[in-house]
């Protein structure tokens, strides 16, 4: 499995965005597509809100990728 850390630069980002980011997903519209599908978990339960926003502290999953996003300071 692969693990990436995305530390956030303001209050939050939206799910598909950070897909996109971390070249998880080639696009922002494939990123959507992946959450539409029921492929992306954040903390343990399976999301398909495509700009579910993430404050920091949760743990997205999508396949033997996991993202750590850290709160920024």
């Amino acid at each position: 499995m692969a693990h990436h850390t995305f530390l956030l630069d303001g209050d939050y980002i939206e799910l598909h965005i950070v897909l996109k980011l971390l070249a998880i997903a080639p696009s922002g519209g494939a990123a959507k597509a992946m959450i539409a599908d029921g492929l992306v978990v954040v903390d343990g339960e399976i999301e398909t809100r495509k700009a579910r926003k993430l404050r920091g502290n949760e743990l997205v999953q999508i396949g033997s990728e996991a993202i750590r996003v850290i709160a920024a300071e």
